[in-house]
């Protein structure tokens, strides 16, 4: 049992060493192996870093793609051309239609004016206003305060012309404050009955004249406090005699005068006292007279209450009321009254100045 040990150690001893010897050798052959193994993969490293390379510059390539996509996405709006039209189309319908009608231009003007702007156009529609009527007058005849102020007293609700028409029988029985003072009320009531309110505006008279008497001597005071004090005498009134028989400045705040400069926006006051003060404000003292005229001239020819002649106005581009009345020239034009077209006016004494300019006289009460 010992030997067959012995043997078989031996045995097992040369295949150790048998197995020892070739480990090398497969080793070597295993790692030749797998050097040519390895060497297709080195070949294969330069393939996928083209590859790589490829898909990297396909990665720009997707990027620009996609950002075309984009953009074209973006852009996609722009080619639905027909809303954008839409609504420039409008805009330009709603401007054109702007020149056809003057006022609307001008209308906006005033909700945001301010106050500097308000005076250089209330200023500026003065000025124009000069140059259309350079004749303008106090509408009333008479040759002294006394017959001036009975005659504003009896203009109330009536024209200016029909006043005119009535003063001269009225003082040529009357011709002073102490006259009218002591007159007969009913045959004054006859003869101002066609003035209208005859009745009220006799008595009037009547009293004012007695307030003239005993209280300033049967002189016309030359203050206003003074002369609001008198029967049926208002500041309206006042101011007509102060600016017009005394020089002293004065505006007139009649239904003319209060119209125009509320449509002119002016003002949106409607107390005449308010209105006096407004518009005042916006003129130098001096002016407020010669204001009074142009404004009250150009209701009564042009700017009526009714059916204005904005066509033939000469301030239409300033005014924010434009478009009220007739735009039309031709037809603006048969609107017009008084001189502008080609009629009397309403003195039947105007001054020189205005015959000179082309003014006519009017007739007197029961001629033609």
């Amino acid at each position: 049992m010992g030997e067959q040990g012995s043997d078989g150690g031996r045995k097992t001893a040369k295949a150790a060493k048998t197995a020892a010897a070739g480990a090398p050798d497969a080793a070597r052959e295993a790692a030749s192996a797998s050097g040519r193994r390895a060497a297709p993969a080195r070949k294969a490293a330069p393939a996928r870093k083209a590859a790589a390379g490829k898909k990297a510059a396909s990665a720009p390539a997707k990027k620009a793609a996609s950002s075309k996509k984009a953009s074209a996405k973006k852009a996609a709006p722009l080619k639905k051309a027909p809303a954008p039209k839409k609504q420039l189309v409008a805009p330009r319908k709603a401007t054109a239609s702007v020149p056809a009608a003057p006022a609307k231009t001008v209308a906006a003007h005033p909700r945001g004016e301010s106050r500097t702007a308000l005076v250089r156009r209330a200023r500026r529609i003065n000025r124009e206003l000069a140059e259309v009527y350079p004749y303008a007058h106090p509408e009333l005849d008479f040759d002294n305060p006394f017959q001036l102020v009975v005659a504003t007293v009896l203009s109330a609700q009536t024209t200016d012309l029909r006043v005119n028409q009535t003063t001269p029988a009225l003082f040529a029985k009357y011709p002073t404050p102490e006259d009218l003072a002591a007159a007969d009320p009913e045959e004054v009531e006859e003869i101002l009955r066609p003035t209208g309110f005859f009745r009220a505006k006799t008595k009037s008279v009547i009293g004012l004249s007695k307030a003239l008497v005993e209280q300033f001597g049967g002189e016309v005071p030359g203050r206003l406090e003074d002369l609001v004090k008198l029967p049926g005498v208002g500041r309206k009134t006042a101011f007509v005699v102060l600016g017009n028989a005394f020089g002293r400045p004065g505006i007139t705040v009649d239904t003319h005068f209060q119209r125009l400069v509320r449509r002119w926006k002016w003002t949106d006051e409607t107390d005449p006292d308010k209105i006096e003060a407004a518009v005042g404000a916006l003129f130098p003292k001096s002016d407020w007279t010669d204001l009074s005229h142009h404004v009250i001239w150009h209701g009564r020819r042009i700017c009526h209450a009714r059916k204005p002649a904005c066509g033939a106005c000469p301030i239409a581009p300033l005014c924010p009321a434009y478009g009220e009345g007739e735009t039309d020239p031709e037809k603006a034009k048969k609107l017009l009254k008084y001189e502008k077209a080609g009629q009397p006016g309403q003195r039947l004494k105007p001054p020189q100045a205005y015959l000179d300019a082309g003014g006519r006289a009017a007739p007197p009460l029961g001629a033609g």
